[in-house]
């Protein structure tokens, strides 16, 4: 319906403490995989929204929109359009007066996943804009009920592949409308609900190994979350 840019609305570089991935390999997978843009999502973290202007060099066609992730007490939330890192550890009611005060777009993170999600109370009552119902780190049943409670609310939907691995770069993401060219456009989409999610879900094995990971990154951390 949408036949749009599709965009990958969930990605991290090195500017989060659990990637490697520099900003420009980021880019260069988008466009390799065929996709016309993405949002930096870093956890807890804006400073490669810097590093834009060099991906503009290189890629001057690429869509890019200035996101964040960060961890809200209920769990993680994925906020658009700002410039500035939310204050952490925040309720989500306190993050959207936060982020209503700047123009920016809230929307709920992989909110069944055991790991981070903020759980379906949470999914079913928050007044934000949408929810992510296709993660490219999510199990195929956790996005499906993401899906469900969105459609049941009438909110909007969006796809990322919270891709903190090169190969991981595009597996889920978002479609635009046509005609969408600038980061305005791109979130007064968002805010209107004219977004369709797309791409995959992880399988069983691929979700094990990740897992594993997870314990292993979290252990170097010392154990703290991200």
């Amino acid at each position: 319906m949408n036949a749009g840019p599709r965009i990958d609305l969930h990605l991290h570089s090195d500017h989060s403490s659990d990637s490697s991935l520099s900003v420009s390999e980021i880019a260069n997978a988008i466009a390799e995989r065929g996709l016309q843009g993405f949002a930096l999502t870093d956890h807890q973290s804006v400073e490669g929204h810097a590093e834009f202007v060099r991906v503009r060099n290189v890629h001057a066609r690429l869509l890019l929109l200035r996101g964040v992730e960060v961890s809200a007490r209920e769990g993680h939330v994925l906020v658009y359009g700002v410039s500035e890192v939310p204050p952490r550890g925040s309720p989500i009611a306190e993050l959207l007066r936060w982020a209503d005060d700047r123009r920016a777009v809230v929307l709920l993170a992989h909110p069944f996943r055991w790991v981070h999600g903020v759980g379906r109370a949470v999914a079913e009552g928050a007044s934000v804009t949408g929810l992510e119902t296709r993660n490219g780190r999510s199990a195929p049943s956790a996005n499906a009920k993401a899906a469900e409670v969105a459609e049941r609310r009438g909110l909007g939907t969006i796809g990322g592949s919270d891709a903190h691995l090169r190969e991981e770069v595009g597996r889920a993401f978002t479609e635009f409308p046509a005609g969408v060219s600038t980061e305005a456009e791109l979130l007064e989409s968002l805010r209107e609900h004219r977004t369709v999610a797309g791409g995959d879900s992880l399988a069983a094995g691929a979700r094990l190994r990740l897992a594993l990971r997870y314990a292993s990154l979290r252990l170097g951390r010392g154990l703290r979350p991200v």
